[in-house]
């Protein structure tokens, strides 16, 4: 995909300071850059290195305006946030899928309701009744819903990376993205013990799993379904690999989660939640809006983590500076003990 500065300009509502004609295909570090790439910077003292660079131009803030004004080497887009642009730019320079085909080894049913322009890879299975919207990609291996009766429906303009499985009963709404390997709507882990015999029997796990507009979610995560209910994740979420998202979880708009963290059941997590690598959430906890969980943090069950902007750390999870002073006071009594 190529586009002159002028039309990248106009889409990323930059204001272009030097020759709008140049073509742009790709974007790039300053490091890899070519003379078709885009580049950006965020700081003033690595403008001079990106228009010494090889990109074709550069993406930057306001700081950026005096040097174009005395003649700089390159062409450069103004943005009050340039990653941000940048990060746009590269979506609009992606080539497109031009294979937009079902495959002749993938199964699907006559009852399958497929939008326009599908691509559904080979060997990708769907079950009865399943709904398919526009322009979403099926990856190759994929298993999408059953014979139950529960159909899956996924939106628009969706993709769903090879050997994703999504159980019946799920919902994705537009533009949803899949990595490969993840698992949506599997049964929760819900047990109820017999206190004569000790031996354990699953609760009911019937209720339904509802993913919204713009969620992304990684590689081999998993994703349970409600109990009864629901499990629900609210737009733009963005879930990382290796992530387990329990029954009944309700998390809310715009959080992210970073790696190899598990939410237990019944899990609340508010709007713009932020949760680092390996964090546990034990059951029925609720993460207030714009709470930080720190990388390995614990939270028992039934706490409320609550400040928005705080980050929390530790095991169980307090505010960092009461952290630091355990931590601190920790190393001043071990120092006493090693002089007795």
């Amino acid at each position: 995909m190529k586009l002159t500065l002028r039309d990248l300009a106009e889409k990323l509502g930059c204001r272009l300071l030097g020759d709008n004609s140049i073509t742009i295909s790709t974007v790039s570090s300053l490091q890899s850059a070519t003379s078709d790439s885009l580049v950006f910077v965020e700081d003033a003292q690595y403008l001079d290195a990106a228009i010494r660079s090889s990109a074709a131009a550069v993406i930057a803030e306001d700081f950026a305006t005096g040097n174009a004004a005395a003649g700089a080497a390159k062409p450069i887009l103004i943005s009050p946030q340039p990653r941000l642009a940048f990060a746009r730019a590269a979506k609009l320079l992606r080539d497109p899928d031009c294979n937009r085909a079902i495959h002749p080894t993938a199964i699907v049913p006559a009852s399958a309701q497929i939008g326009k322009n599908v691509a559904i890879g080979p060997r990708a299975i769907l079950g009865e009744q399943v709904k398919i919207g526009d322009e979403t990609t099926i990856g190759s291996g994929a298993v999408i819903g059953d014979n139950s009766g529960d159909a899956v429906t996924i939106g628009s303009h969706c993709r769903l990376d090879p050997n994703v499985t999504i159980y019946p009963g799920t919902t994705l709404g537009d533009r949803v993205i899949v990595q490969a390997g993840a698992v949506l709507g599997s049964e929760g882990f819900g047990y109820v013990r017999d206190s004569q015999t000790g031996r354990y029997e699953q609760f009911p796990q019937v209720g339904r799993l509802v993913i919204e507009d713009d969620v992304e979610i990684g590689a081999n995560s998993t994703v349970d379904r409600g109990a009864l209910d629901e499990t629900r994740i609210r737009r733009g979420t963005k879930i990382d690999n290796l992530v387990h998202v329990g029954h009944n979880v309700q998390i809310g708009q715009d959080v992210v989660i970073a790696a190899q963290t598990g939410l237990s059941g019944s899990v609340t997590i508010e709007d713009n939640v932020i949760i680092g690598g390996q964090v546990g959430i034990a059951d029925h906890v609720r993460i207030e809006d714009g709470a930080i969980l720190g990388a390995q943090s614990g939270v028992p069950t039934k706490k409320v983590i609550r400040g928005k902007g705080v980050v929390f750390w530790g095991t169980p999870a307090r505010p960092i500076r009461e952290y630091l002073k355990e931590l601190a006071f920790v190393s001043r009594s071990a120092k006493k003990d090693r002089r007795v």
